[in-house]
Protein backbone atom coordinates (compact mmCIF):
# COMPACT_ATOMS: atom_id res chain seq x y z
CA UNK A 1 0.00 0.00 0.00
CA UNK A 2 1.25 3.39 -0.57
CA UNK A 3 1.95 5.42 1.74
CA UNK A 4 0.42 8.66 2.33
CA UNK A 5 2.80 11.92 2.75
CA UNK A 6 1.46 14.78 5.00
CA UNK A 7 2.32 17.97 3.18
CA UNK A 8 3.73 21.28 5.74
CA UNK A 9 5.06 24.00 5.15
CA UNK A 10 7.74 25.69 7.01
CA UNK A 11 5.83 27.40 9.47
CA UNK A 12 4.13 23.63 9.65
CA UNK A 13 0.98 25.01 7.95
CA UNK A 14 -0.55 21.63 6.54
CA UNK A 15 -0.63 22.72 3.01
CA UNK A 16 -3.56 20.33 2.03
CA UNK A 17 -6.88 21.95 0.37
CA UNK A 18 -9.79 21.44 2.58
CA UNK A 19 -12.86 22.25 0.43
CA UNK A 20 -15.55 19.94 -2.02
CA UNK A 21 -15.84 21.58 -5.14
CA UNK A 22 -18.38 24.02 -3.72
CA UNK A 23 -18.01 24.14 0.32
CA UNK A 24 -15.66 24.98 2.10
CA UNK A 25 -15.87 22.18 3.89
CA UNK A 26 -13.95 18.80 4.06
CA UNK A 27 -14.27 15.26 5.53
CA UNK A 28 -11.84 12.76 5.28
CA UNK A 29 -11.06 8.91 6.82
CA UNK A 30 -7.57 9.14 8.70
CA UNK A 31 -5.88 5.70 9.22
CA UNK A 32 -2.63 6.66 11.32
CA UNK A 33 -0.50 3.97 10.19
CA UNK A 34 -0.67 4.58 6.43
CA UNK A 35 1.23 7.76 6.57
CA UNK A 36 4.59 7.95 5.71
CA UNK A 37 5.89 9.04 9.35
CA UNK A 38 3.70 6.16 10.93
CA UNK A 39 2.04 8.79 13.06
CA UNK A 40 0.74 13.09 12.00
CA UNK A 41 3.21 15.14 11.92
CA UNK A 42 2.88 18.40 13.98
CA UNK A 43 1.03 20.77 12.22
CA UNK A 44 -1.66 23.34 12.43
CA UNK A 45 -4.54 24.92 9.91
CA UNK A 46 -7.01 27.71 9.88
CA UNK A 47 -9.98 25.67 9.38
CA UNK A 48 -11.62 24.12 12.53
CA UNK A 49 -11.32 20.35 13.20
CA UNK A 50 -13.67 17.92 14.23
CA UNK A 51 -12.49 14.50 15.01
CA UNK A 52 -14.87 11.33 15.32
CA UNK A 53 -12.57 8.29 16.30
CA UNK A 54 -14.02 5.17 14.68
CA UNK A 55 -11.58 2.45 15.17
CA UNK A 56 -8.83 2.29 17.94
CA UNK A 57 -7.66 4.98 20.52
CA UNK A 58 -5.80 7.64 19.40
CA UNK A 59 -3.21 10.07 21.13
CA UNK A 60 -3.72 13.50 19.60
CA UNK A 61 -0.65 16.34 21.43
CA UNK A 62 -2.40 19.17 21.54
CA UNK A 63 0.10 22.88 22.49
CA UNK A 64 2.03 20.50 24.78
CA UNK A 65 -1.04 18.88 26.27
CA UNK A 66 -1.78 14.73 25.65
CA UNK A 67 -5.03 13.60 25.05
CA UNK A 68 -6.56 10.12 24.34
CA UNK A 69 -9.18 9.78 22.77
CA UNK A 70 -11.19 6.38 22.55
CA UNK A 71 -12.98 4.50 19.69
CA UNK A 72 -16.61 6.10 19.92
CA UNK A 73 -15.73 9.78 20.87
CA UNK A 74 -14.19 12.75 19.30
CA UNK A 75 -12.73 16.18 19.85
CA UNK A 76 -12.31 19.61 18.76
CA UNK A 77 -9.50 21.52 17.67
CA UNK A 78 -10.05 25.30 17.13
CA UNK A 79 -8.30 27.27 14.47
CA UNK A 80 -4.84 27.90 14.17
CA UNK A 81 -3.94 25.38 17.12
CA UNK A 82 -0.65 23.08 16.93
CA UNK A 83 -1.44 19.56 17.03
CA UNK A 84 -0.36 16.09 16.20
CA UNK A 85 -1.84 12.35 16.57
CA UNK A 86 -0.55 8.52 16.82
CA UNK A 87 -1.76 5.22 17.62
CA UNK A 88 -1.99 5.13 21.62
CA UNK A 89 -0.58 1.81 21.09
CA UNK A 90 1.49 -0.59 18.49
CA UNK A 91 -1.24 -2.94 19.04
CA UNK A 92 -4.31 -1.41 18.16
CA UNK A 93 -4.29 1.05 14.57
CA UNK A 94 -6.14 4.01 15.09
CA UNK A 95 -8.58 5.29 12.39
CA UNK A 96 -10.47 8.27 12.93
CA UNK A 97 -12.76 10.58 10.95
CA UNK A 98 -11.92 14.51 10.47
CA UNK A 99 -14.10 17.02 9.14
CA UNK A 100 -12.61 20.60 8.75
CA UNK A 101 -14.52 23.66 8.23
CA UNK A 102 -13.63 27.12 7.06
CA UNK A 103 -14.31 29.31 10.37
CA UNK A 104 -16.21 31.91 7.68
CA UNK A 105 -18.05 29.20 5.84
CA UNK A 106 -20.12 28.41 9.32
CA UNK A 107 -22.44 31.41 8.88
CA UNK A 108 -22.92 34.08 7.15
CA UNK A 109 -20.31 37.44 6.96
CA UNK A 110 -22.93 39.73 8.89
CA UNK A 111 -22.72 37.11 11.90
CA UNK A 112 -19.50 36.25 12.06
CA UNK A 113 -18.38 37.96 14.26
CA UNK A 114 -21.17 37.47 16.71
CA UNK A 115 -21.28 33.41 16.48
CA UNK A 116 -17.78 32.17 15.18
CA UNK A 117 -14.94 34.53 16.13
CA UNK A 118 -15.40 34.82 19.88
CA UNK A 119 -14.90 30.80 19.65
CA UNK A 120 -12.07 31.25 17.23
CA UNK A 121 -10.14 34.02 19.56
CA UNK A 122 -10.84 32.24 23.11
CA UNK A 123 -7.30 31.93 24.43
CA UNK A 124 -9.08 29.05 26.93
CA UNK A 125 -10.33 26.85 23.87
CA UNK A 126 -7.63 25.57 22.42
CA UNK A 127 -9.81 22.28 22.20
CA UNK A 128 -12.76 20.25 23.74
CA UNK A 129 -13.37 16.59 24.17
CA UNK A 130 -16.36 15.41 22.14
CA UNK A 131 -17.95 12.44 24.30
CA UNK A 132 -20.97 9.99 23.18
CA UNK A 133 -22.21 10.00 26.33
CA UNK A 134 -23.76 13.80 26.00
CA UNK A 135 -26.56 14.58 24.35
CA UNK A 136 -24.33 17.31 22.33
CA UNK A 137 -21.56 14.70 21.87
CA UNK A 138 -23.90 11.82 20.49
CA UNK A 139 -25.80 14.52 18.19
CA UNK A 140 -22.27 16.03 17.12
CA UNK A 141 -20.58 12.42 16.35
CA UNK A 142 -23.82 11.64 14.32
CA UNK A 143 -23.35 14.62 12.29
CA UNK A 144 -19.75 13.78 11.42
CA UNK A 145 -20.22 10.49 10.10
CA UNK A 146 -23.59 12.24 8.21
CA UNK A 147 -21.21 15.06 6.61
CA UNK A 148 -18.92 12.14 5.66
CA UNK A 149 -21.32 9.84 3.73
CA UNK A 150 -23.30 13.00 1.61
CA UNK A 151 -19.60 14.20 0.71
CA UNK A 152 -19.03 10.45 -0.97
CA UNK A 153 -22.41 10.02 -2.14
CA UNK A 154 -23.14 13.76 -3.50
CA UNK A 155 -26.54 13.09 -4.25
CA UNK A 156 -28.91 16.13 -5.10
CA UNK A 157 -28.92 18.40 -2.39
CA UNK A 158 -25.96 16.97 -0.66
CA UNK A 159 -24.50 20.43 -0.04
CA UNK A 160 -27.51 21.94 1.39
CA UNK A 161 -27.23 18.47 3.92
CA UNK A 162 -23.82 19.24 4.66
CA UNK A 163 -24.51 23.21 5.23
CA UNK A 164 -27.00 22.30 7.67
CA UNK A 165 -25.22 19.34 9.68
CA UNK A 166 -22.07 21.79 9.96
CA UNK A 167 -23.94 24.60 11.39
CA UNK A 168 -25.96 22.01 13.85
CA UNK A 169 -22.63 20.70 15.15
CA UNK A 170 -21.35 24.80 15.31
CA UNK A 171 -24.76 25.68 17.44
CA UNK A 172 -24.45 22.83 19.42
CA UNK A 173 -21.27 23.74 20.27
CA UNK A 174 -21.99 27.22 21.25
CA UNK A 175 -24.80 26.38 23.36
CA UNK A 176 -23.20 24.37 25.43
CA UNK A 177 -22.15 27.33 27.33
CA UNK A 178 -18.64 26.82 27.30
CA UNK A 179 -17.11 30.22 29.19
CA UNK A 180 -14.84 32.13 26.91
CA UNK A 181 -11.27 34.18 28.22
CA UNK A 182 -10.75 36.93 26.20
CA UNK A 183 -8.59 40.19 27.09
CA UNK A 184 -9.46 43.89 26.24
CA UNK A 185 -7.13 44.57 23.29
CA UNK A 186 -8.68 41.89 22.08
CA UNK A 187 -12.27 42.57 22.25
CA UNK A 188 -11.44 46.07 20.64
CA UNK A 189 -9.50 44.47 17.61
CA UNK A 190 -13.15 42.75 17.51
CA UNK A 191 -15.23 46.19 17.16
CA UNK A 192 -12.48 47.60 15.08
CA UNK A 193 -12.49 44.31 12.37
CA UNK A 194 -16.36 44.04 12.41
CA UNK A 195 -16.61 47.74 11.41
CA UNK A 196 -13.91 47.31 8.70
CA UNK A 197 -15.19 44.19 7.84
CA UNK A 198 -19.16 45.91 7.66
CA UNK A 199 -18.14 48.35 5.71
CA UNK A 200 -16.34 46.36 2.89
CA UNK A 201 -19.62 44.46 2.63
CA UNK A 202 -21.66 48.09 1.53
CA UNK A 203 -18.86 49.50 -0.94
CA UNK A 204 -17.00 46.19 -2.28
CA UNK A 205 -18.34 47.03 -5.73
CA UNK A 206 -16.42 50.47 -5.81
CA UNK A 207 -12.61 50.98 -5.64
CA UNK A 208 -10.86 49.94 -2.39
CA UNK A 209 -7.95 50.85 -0.95
CA UNK A 210 -6.01 49.28 1.93
CA UNK A 211 -5.55 53.21 3.07
CA UNK A 212 -9.72 53.08 3.14
CA UNK A 213 -9.93 49.98 5.16
CA UNK A 214 -7.95 50.99 7.71
CA UNK A 215 -9.06 54.69 8.23
CA UNK A 216 -12.69 52.76 9.19
CA UNK A 217 -10.57 50.66 11.69
CA UNK A 218 -8.93 54.07 12.92
CA UNK A 219 -5.61 51.68 12.64
CA UNK A 220 -2.00 52.47 10.57
CA UNK A 221 -1.80 49.98 7.56
CA UNK A 222 0.21 47.53 9.05
CA UNK A 223 -1.84 46.92 11.95
CA UNK A 224 -5.02 46.25 9.81
CA UNK A 225 -3.13 43.85 7.92
CA UNK A 226 -1.53 42.46 11.14
CA UNK A 227 -5.28 42.33 12.67
CA UNK A 228 -7.00 40.44 8.98
CA UNK A 229 -4.02 37.77 9.60
CA UNK A 230 -4.71 37.51 13.02
CA UNK A 231 -8.71 36.90 12.84
CA UNK A 232 -9.46 35.96 9.46
CA UNK A 233 -6.47 34.40 8.48
CA UNK A 234 -6.03 36.87 5.55
CA UNK A 235 -5.45 40.08 4.34
CA UNK A 236 -7.27 42.91 3.88
CA UNK A 237 -7.58 43.08 0.24
CA UNK A 238 -7.68 39.22 -0.16
CA UNK A 239 -11.01 39.43 1.69
CA UNK A 240 -11.53 42.12 -0.46
CA UNK A 241 -10.97 39.90 -3.89
CA UNK A 242 -12.56 36.91 -2.05
CA UNK A 243 -15.38 38.67 -1.18
CA UNK A 244 -16.16 39.97 -4.67
CA UNK A 245 -15.84 36.39 -6.01
CA UNK A 246 -18.44 35.34 -3.77
CA UNK A 247 -21.12 37.73 -4.66
CA UNK A 248 -20.27 37.49 -8.43
CA UNK A 249 -21.40 33.84 -8.14
CA UNK A 250 -24.41 34.68 -6.96
CA UNK A 251 -24.85 37.01 -10.36
CA UNK A 252 -23.80 33.82 -12.24
CA UNK A 253 -26.26 31.75 -11.04
CA UNK A 254 -29.38 34.37 -10.72
CA UNK A 255 -28.62 36.71 -13.46
CA UNK A 256 -28.12 36.76 -17.13
CA UNK A 257 -26.25 39.14 -17.12
CA UNK A 258 -22.41 38.85 -19.26
CA UNK A 259 -19.40 37.64 -17.68
CA UNK A 260 -17.99 40.93 -18.41
CA UNK A 261 -20.74 42.97 -17.03
CA UNK A 262 -20.77 40.53 -13.73
CA UNK A 263 -17.23 41.29 -13.15
CA UNK A 264 -17.30 45.03 -13.17
CA UNK A 265 -21.03 44.66 -11.21
CA UNK A 266 -18.82 43.27 -8.12
CA UNK A 267 -15.81 45.44 -8.33
CA UNK A 268 -13.56 44.49 -10.98
CA UNK A 269 -12.07 47.02 -13.72
CA UNK A 270 -11.15 44.10 -15.58
CA UNK A 271 -12.62 41.07 -17.04
CA UNK A 272 -9.26 38.83 -17.87
CA UNK A 273 -8.07 39.92 -13.88
CA UNK A 274 -11.66 38.47 -12.60
CA UNK A 275 -11.57 35.08 -14.72
CA UNK A 276 -8.23 34.37 -13.34
CA UNK A 277 -9.29 34.95 -9.96
CA UNK A 278 -12.37 32.91 -10.28
CA UNK A 279 -10.38 30.12 -11.72
CA UNK A 280 -7.93 30.36 -8.75
CA UNK A 281 -10.61 30.00 -6.08
CA UNK A 282 -13.29 28.46 -7.98
CA UNK A 283 -11.34 25.55 -9.79
CA UNK A 284 -13.23 26.39 -12.95
CA UNK A 285 -13.87 29.50 -15.13
CA UNK A 286 -17.07 31.69 -14.75
CA UNK A 287 -18.77 30.52 -17.72
CA UNK A 288 -17.97 27.39 -16.74
CA UNK A 289 -19.54 27.51 -13.27
CA UNK A 290 -22.97 28.84 -14.65
CA UNK A 291 -23.07 25.76 -17.01
CA UNK A 292 -22.57 23.58 -14.26
CA UNK A 293 -25.14 24.81 -12.14
CA UNK A 294 -27.60 25.53 -15.07
CA UNK A 295 -27.33 22.06 -15.63
CA UNK A 296 -27.15 20.69 -11.96
CA UNK A 297 -30.46 22.63 -11.92
CA UNK A 298 -32.08 21.42 -15.22
CA UNK A 299 -30.91 17.87 -13.50
CA UNK A 300 -32.64 18.71 -9.87
CA UNK A 301 -35.95 19.95 -12.32
CA UNK A 302 -36.20 16.61 -14.32
CA UNK A 303 -35.88 15.15 -11.23
CA UNK A 304 -39.02 16.84 -9.53
CA UNK A 305 -40.74 16.11 -12.06
CA UNK A 306 -40.17 12.10 -12.62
Amino acid sequence: MRKIKFDINQQLKEMTEHRTDDLSIACYKTTISEHVQGYIPLHWHDELQFVAVVQGKVLFHINEQQVAVSQGNGLFINSGIMHMAENFSMEEQGMYLCLNVAPQSLVSAELYMKYVHPYVTATNLPFLMIEKSSSWGEQVLGNITAVRQEIEEQAPYYELNVAAAVLEIWKGLIKNGYFLEHNETEMIRSRRIKQMLMWIHQNYTEPLRLEDIAKVGQLSRAETCRNFKLILRTTPMQYVLDYRIRKSTELLRFSQHSVTEIAYEVGFNSTSYFIEQFRKMMKRTPLQYRREEQKGRQDEEKEIRS
